[in-house]
């Protein structure tokens, strides 16, 4: 089993990572691979509402050299997927957040890639904010009929300079009590993939307010 986590911080190795490596480290030490995509560094376009994922239905974004399309494989291909991101104006990063429009909205037209995948976001936070980035991260997730694990608290972590978020006591422990969940749910979705079938996918129904 695999989970692959975003980290959606322009800093390869500020406190969204320390963030994502704590869940890591309970991942990894029950037999899980993990690895971070840092996406938070490159130079992403915001979708455009070009349609052409849903036309061609290819697995893949139109704006094809920027990473998106190889991080979408491989969230494909995982059991679990992770997001992280810090906080900038009480919201997700700007980068994070044109990589999770274009990612899931690909997903979704192609037969949702991302269903029934075990999930979950963190954030990382000097101040406030916190709850509702952490909110607006999980709009992904839960859109995408993803299995969302939960800690003991919301899965925010405090800190400002690279690695002060070690010192927040109670969001180490919450981000350690994540990846205790993720494992579990982990290994329940395995242990009944041939047992108990996963529900079918639908066709949506998309109506408009005015109509």
């Amino acid at each position: 089993m695999k989970v692959v986590a975003i980290n959606g911080s322009p800093h390869k190795e500020g406190n969204t990572f320390q963030a994502l490596s704590i869940v890591g480290k309970q991942l990894t030490d029950n037999g899980i691979d993990f690895e971070i995509v840092h996406i938070g560094n490159k130079a992403i376009h915001g979708c455009t509402g070009c349609g052409q994922c849903f036309k061609n239905r290819d697995e893949k974004c139109s704006m094809k050299d920027d990473g998106v399309n190889d991080a979408i494989q491989k969230m494909k291909e995982a059991d679990g997927i992770l997001l992280g991101s810090p906080v900038y104006y009480a919201g997700i990063a700007g980068t994070m957040k044109c990589f999770l429009d274009r990612a899931f909205y690909v997903a979704g037209s192609n037969g949702g890639l991302f269903r029934n995948k075990v999930a979950a976001s963190v954030v990382a936070v000097r101040r406030t904010g916190g709850s509702v980035t952490f909110d607006n991260l999980n709009h992904y997730l839960l859109y995408s009929e993803m299995m969302i694990a939960s800690s003991n608290y919301w899965n925010i972590i405090h800190g400002r300079t690279p690695g002060e978020v070690l010192q927040d006591a109670e969001g180490v422990q919450i981000m350690d009590v994540l990846g205790n969940n993720m494992v579990w749910q982990l290994r329940m979705r395995e242990a009944t993939k041939d047992s108990i079938p996963a529900p079918a996918p639908v066709r949506k129904v998309m109506t408009n307010f005015v109509r």
